[in-house]
């Protein structure tokens, strides 16, 4: 079973929230925003969650 990558919050020199994450060696592997992040992590379903019936 994969593991979830681990994230570490910053902030940008503007204020906006971030998120990096690590590789194992604890260098960064990707930054992105927390709202690109958040939002696709709404858009992704959990496995054992069920699709709501219309």
């Amino acid at each position: 079973m994969a593991r979830k990558a681990r994230r570490t919050t910053l902030r940008s020199s503007r204020g906006k929230k971030l998120y990096a994450v690590r590789d194992k060696k604890g260098k960064f592997k990707d930054i992105q925003t927390y709202k690109r992040a958040h939002g696709q992590d709404i858009k992704r379903r959990a496995k054992g969650e069920k699709r709501k019936k219309k």
